[in-house]
């Protein structure tokens, strides 16, 4: 098994009207460096020195025996994932200095999948050449809509011309796995304006697509322009809707779903973003990333000033831990897995937490298959297309 490192670069050219995420605006590039420079600190007191037990019982690592010796015990991974925030605002430069530090702290596999996050209208054709140099193999590109209507509503900074500019980009500077974000449920949206959307999207032929349903969070922008009625509740039977109509569209495409809010073409779903649904661990650095070291889940501090004072004053940058138990593990291992279309293998659950799914919930399980969200096939347990759209009810059998 092997591990998987995550980035967080929390810059943004303005903040969008949705965002709960921990981002700051970026103001001047001093911030920046000493951010960057936090970051590489950060990643050079790997592994994070605490008096827990770092030993996945259940197929993880031991993090002290990993690196009790020299460069031959360092940690494999095979996948880097810059997300924000905006991490294409970064200079190569940068790039180049964080993946420097990846590569001193962690055996970074040859065919790793490298990702970053890229907005419209944040980088050039220099820039891109320069990430692509350094080994930036994927692009998971923020569109999100094609409606400079929305886009507006968003907050976003760009327009949908911008979007199309950059994808051209891409394409001109090599970038041959390129991931589309979308957002549906937009207050105002109409189906049809989905449809378009949509359509629009696959025309540029890409190579994944992932799909986002908007969340309002309490304390943006969005919400208070909703309770002062300046914008309507987003209709969640449209989105569900809108989901449905996705489901039917890709089914006369080369995209295939592998997760239920995923799609890709052959060969092209991300390895990273499996990680999380597989269990496997994934370390993150930065202000706010949160780790998985196969039992453990540790977190940062969410906010950007105090991450950077915490490192330079030669502290931790953690914030929390939470130990997994083997049956909250076990939980995790069925809901995270039933995410995947694949479902899960009652074999080799049982074999991974000693626990027999149809025994242990025979009842809830036969509830939920009589209700058409679950079904088995075989060894797999998984959900039909109906239990995607009703997957929480499912997911709560075994929170």
């Amino acid at each position: 098994m092997t591990a998987g490192v995550y980035l967080h670069i929390p810059f943004c050219k303005s903040r969008c009207s949705y965002c709960d995420f921990a981002t700051d605006v970026y103001r001047e590039s001093g911030a920046v460096e000493r951010y960057v420079a936090a970051l590489c600190r950060e990643i050079r007191q790997f592994p994070p020195q605490n008096d827990a037990d770092d030993t996945d019982r259940q197929g993880g690592f031991d993090l002290r025996d990993q690196r009790s010796s020299a460069a031959a015990s360092l940690l494999t991974v095979d996948t880097i994932y810059f997300g924000g925030g905006t991490p294409s605002l970064l200079s190569a430069v940068q790039v180049e200095a964080i993946l420097q530090a990846v590569g001193e702290e962690f055996a970074v596999a040859d065919d790793a999948e490298i990702t970053m996050e890229m907005n419209p209208a944040t980088v050039t054709p220099e820039s891109l050449a320069g990430y692509l140099e350094l080994g930036v193999n994927r692009a998971s590109f923020g569109v999100q809509t094609f409606n400079d209507r929305d886009l507006k509503l968003l907050a976003r900074g760009h327009d949908a011309n911008d979007a199309r500019n950059t994808f051209k980009m891409l394409r001109d500077a090599r970038f041959s796995n390129v991931s589309f974000d979308l957002i549906i449920g937009l207050p105002g949206q109409t189906l049809d304006d989905w449809q378009r959307n949509l359509d629009e999207a696959l025309t540029l032929d890409h190579e994944h697509l992932s799909l986002y349903i908007l969340e309002v969070h309490e304390a943006t922008p969005l919400a208070e322009q909703i309770r002062s009625g300046r914008r309507p509740l987003p209709d969640e039977e449209l989105a569900a809707e809108m989901y449905e109509h996705l489901l039917d569209r890709i089914e006369t495409t080369n995209f295939a779903q592998y997760e239920i809010s995923n799609f890709a073409k052959p060969g092209f779903a991300s390895r990273h973003n499996t990680k999380y649904w597989r269990l496997d661990p994934v370390y993150g650095f930065g202000v706010s990333a949160h780790s998985f070291d196969g039992r453990t889940r540790f977190w940062n501090i969410r906010d950007t000033a105090e991450y950077v004072s915490a490192i330079e004053d030669g502290g931790s940058p953690e914030a929390g831990r939470d130990e997994l138990d083997d049956e909250k593990l076990a939980g995790e291992r069925a809901f995270l897995g039933l995410r995947l279309t694949d479902g899960i293998s009652v074999n080799d659950y049982e074999r991974a937490t000693g626990i027999d799914l149809k025994a242990k919930y025979d009842g809830e399980l036969a509830r939920l298959a009589d209700t058409g969200l679950i079904e088995f096939t075989g060894d797999s347990l998984r959900l039909t297309r109906r239990g995607m759209l009703f997957s929480n009810e499912v997911f709560a059998v075994f929170a």
